[in-house]
């Protein structure tokens, strides 16, 4: 019995353990809204170890957001609160991460703890006369190219380029072009993955 088959053997199993925990969020997402609802789901999901856990999770997010590839892996303790997210092929989410509104495109590795909220304005803070709590958000899509790696403990507020490796508790405020090193808070690139990068590095530190 060859690896694919076992696999896809396994996600078969898994629907079908899932569908449960399927059906309630479309009986409550009328009641709650779907991301409310949403948020629910994965908290119970998240604590389910091992590969099991990994192979229920990603059945449950392929019938649930706007796009989770059969290939992707999401880890233990990894909450998403946003149905609106899309996970490309082959991606790694390790355990502990947080998800907003995100678009992870193919090959993207998020080591341990990686949160990405949906922008850097979840929370409106404009006037001080009013609890925070009451103020409109304004939540974005946050893409992280494709091929890119981010450290455990970071923080991603805005878009990453492809081929990116962030550093270990970096946060990234601000957009980061393609084939290059970001380190820090804020998040400063200090070096190319490619020569043909070099310009771009120079004028993005400017």
């Amino acid at each position: 019995m060859t690896a694919e088959l076992v696999k896809s053997i396994a996600r078969a199993v898994a629907s079908v353990v899932i569908f449960p925990r399927v059906l309630a969020f479309y009986l409550f997402a009328p009641i709650l809204g779907r991301d409310r609802a949403f948020e629910s789901a994965t908290q119970a999901i998240a604590r389910i170890p091992g590969v099991r856990g990994q192979y229920l999770r990603n059945a449950f997010l392929s019938r649930v957001i706007r796009h989770c590839d059969p290939t992707a892996t999401i880890c233990f303790g990894t909450l998403l609160s946003k149905t609106g997210a899309i996970i490309d092929d082959h991606v790694y989410v390790g355990p502990g991460c947080h998800l907003g509104l995100v678009h992870l495109e193919r090959d993207v590795l998020l080591a341990a703890g990686v949160h990405v909220p949906s922008g850097a304005h979840i929370h409106g803070t404009d006037d001080p006369g009013v609890p925070i709590r009451e103020q409109p958000g304004r939540p974005v899509m946050v893409t992280i190219g494709a091929g890119s790696w981010i450290g455990s403990g970071a923080v991603v507020l805005a878009d990453v380029g492809r081929n990116c490796v962030i550093g270990a508790a970096s946060v990234v405020t601000k957009p980061i072009p393609d084939d290059v090193v970001a380190v820090g808070s804020p998040a400063r690139i200090i070096s190319n993955r490619r020569p043909m990068a070099a310009d771009v590095v120079g004028s993005a530190n400017q």
